[in-house]
Parts: C-alpha cells; structure tokens; sequence
C-alpha cells in the first residue's frame, strides 16, 4: 500500500478532459514557498456520472486534496483520492465508484 500524501491549498487550474482531468493547486509548502502541484482527477465522463461538471470547482477555492503522490516527488503530481472544499462541504471520493482508474 503506497503512503498518501495530503496537500491544502487554492484551486489556480482545472482541465476538465478526457482521459484524466487535472486540479491545479497551489500549496504553502511548510517552509513558506509555493509549490503547483498537479492533481490526476477522473475523467469527463466519469465525473459527469457523479454529478461534477466544470463549474464544480472554480479558481480560487481552498482545497484540501488526500491522494497518491507521483514517483517522482519532484514532479508534484498526485492522483487524487478524496478532495474536499471546507467553504460549503463539497466532497469527493468517499462515496462508491469515486475512484480514479
């Protein structure tokens, strides 16, 4: 079982597409620098299924995302396992079938 990784932060990107769609976030590393991270999401479809459309998220929304980290740490990619926005409760990944393959 690979260790998850949890990263906090604002929204700055999100491609909506096929076959992956990608959350860009922008997190405050402990040490007070900014890092870009790229999120791996579920695709168009998948996500249309689950009621996620692009307006679901929007520019600017603090995220706090839990997923698997990339092999190369340096690449700040995840693959996204939850994601929830505190400001209304929206959350993904807990109910069945948000997955990403």
């Amino acid at each position: 079982e690979k260790e998850s990784v949890t990263i906090e932060g604002d929204l700055i990107q999100l491609d909506f597409r096929n076959p992956h769609s990608f959350v860009h976030v922008d997190v405050k590393e402990k040490d007070g620098t900014k890092v870009r991270y790229a999120v791996e999401w579920g695709g168009v479809g998948q996500l249309g299924q689950q009621g996620v459309t692009r307006e679901t998220l929007r520019v600017g929304d603090h995220v706090i995302i839990t997923g698997a980290p990339g092999r190369n740490p340096a690449d700040h990619r995840v693959r996204l396992v939850t994601l929830k926005r505190p400001a209304d409760g929206f959350a993904w990944g807990q109910a069945p079938g948000q997955t990403v393959d």
